[in-house]
């Protein structure tokens, strides 16, 4: 009998969530987690990848699903539809 086990799932270290509005008058943005918690309020792609760098992430792709998982929109959503 062949023992079949599920599939890995990988599980990228930062979470990107979708775009947020705010109180009147700010900048949209989008919450930013690494390894499950709550880190930033991002407001452009130079955030993510600053956040990032500050927690000894380096970032080399930032459409690598494996490294970062965009939820709502992917790098160039900043802004509500």
């Amino acid at each position: 009998m062949t023992e079949q086990s599920a599939p890995h799932i990988a599980r990228p270290r930062i979470l990107v969530l979708g775009v947020c509005a705010g109180k009147p008058g700010d900048r949209p943005f989008r919450i930013m987690e690494i390894d499950g918690q709550v880190v930033a309020e991002a407001r452009t792609v130079t955030d993510v990848l600053e956040t990032a760098a500050a927690y000894g992430i380096v970032i080399h792709d930032l459409d690598d699903p494996d490294v970062v998982r965009w939820v709502g929109g992917d790098k160039y959503t900043w802004t509500l539809h």
